[in-house]
């Protein structure tokens, strides 16, 4: 299987994400369209729109961006909350028969700002049921016709997607992501996610989750083909291993003096459990592996700048190829400023993870 090089567009309305220092157009549809195209013309298939409230909304944007380029999938994360299945099924459906198979889904179960939207699951076995549910209607909304279903959360009656999604030998529907650590989570991707997204943890805790992971699809009795594993971190690149830790020292010497108030990541931090095994790796070392670093956990950093890779492409080429041994075949990477960084880490990682180098 060929594995799959994604990038990461921000997706917020204020600058600063992540440090990212660019101000002029943040926001603007030029300024997403800039990036996508920059990661098309890089080497990147696509890259991940985050979602929140507050956030513009992510498929809308997927869409405008999905127009305005030729090659570029984007993975658009979206809430059960903020939508119906039968609704986001057609949706999803409609962009990706004019995209022709460029849509790409990541489904978020965490807490975001429920009142807001008039969420009213804050409970994480519900929010967890209820994911389950959706990604198994959707499955059979994509798929299937004249559907009924009667479940806990959702409802249909003889529901019909026209258009269907657009079919190829290698898919019959747009890829699911799912990420998530609880025993729940884990539930879920192991019964109906498509692929499940860890972030940077040690190779040991990888390896240890993709068993677990493996025994919980036999468990669950897994209708679909095998589920698939991807990676979602920060890797901080430079011509040399000197130059790259150095620019990372000084980058979390930032953070820590500002107290990390621009940086912090506004997720569920301290109850989230794929967040807290982030956080709790800096009690094994600053360095883990051979180029994992923990520190930016201790100054704010969080969800995938919890952890970074850091050193020249050769450094980050052979610890990425160390997770691809282990069974890692999709890869969301990121760092800012990040179209100068689409262009360094496309031009000087992508040619050394697809060619083994």
């Amino acid at each position: 299987m060929s594995p799959e090089f994604l990038w990461y567009i921000p997706n917020t309305v204020e600058p600063g994400h992540r440090g990212d220092d660019t101000t002029t157009g943040w926001g603007s549809i030029e300024f997403s369209t800039d990036l996508a195209r920059t990661a098309e013309e890089h080497g990147w298939g696509g890259a991940l729109l985050g979602t929140g409230w507050g956030r513009p909304d992510t498929f809308t944007v997927a869409t405008a961006l999905a127009a305005r380029t030729t090659t570029f999938k984007p993975l658009i994360a979206v809430r059960p909350g903020y939508w119906q299945p039968a609704h986001f099924a057609t949706a999803a459906a409609t962009l990706d028969q004019l995209s022709r198979g460029r849509v790409l889904i990541n489904i978020v179960s965490g807490l975001d700002n429920l009142a807001a939207y008039g969420d009213t699951r804050s409970d994480p076995a519900q929010r967890y049921a209820r994911t389950q549910e959706f990604l198994r209607l959707v499955r059979r909304l994509w798929t299937e016709e004249d559907v009924t279903y009667t479940g806990e959360h959702f409802q249909v009656e003889r529901s019909t997607v026209t258009p269907r999604p657009y079919a190829t030998d290698a898919r019959a529907h747009p890829t699911l992501y799912f990420g998530g650590a609880s025993e729940a989570a884990e539930r879920v991707s192991a019964a109906e996610a498509d692929v499940q997204l860890f972030w940077g943890e040690p190779l040991d805790g990888i390896a240890e989750r993709i068993d677990r992971l493996k025994a919980l699809s036999e468990q669950v009795g897994r209708r679909h083909k095998p589920l698939e594993f991807g990676l979602r971190i920060t890797t901080l690149v430079r011509d040399t291993t000197e130059e790259a830790w150095q620019a990372a020292e000084e980058r979390t010497a930032t953070m820590a003096e500002a107290g990390a108030r621009e940086l912090t990541w506004t997720g569920n931090r301290r109850t989230a459990v794929g967040q807290r095994r982030l956080l709790d790796l800096t009690a094994r070392g600053e360095v883990l592996d051979t180029c994992l670093y923990t520190t930016p956990g201790r100054f704010g950093g969080g969800g995938a700048g919890t952890t970074w890779l850091v050193g020249s492409p050769t450094d980050v080429a052979t610890a990425l190829h160390k997770y691809r041994k282990l069974g890692i075949t999709h890869f969301v990477l990121s760092d800012t400023p990040y179209r100068q960084e689409t262009i360094r880490v496309g031009d000087q990682l992508l040619p050394r993870l697809r060619g083994g180098g």
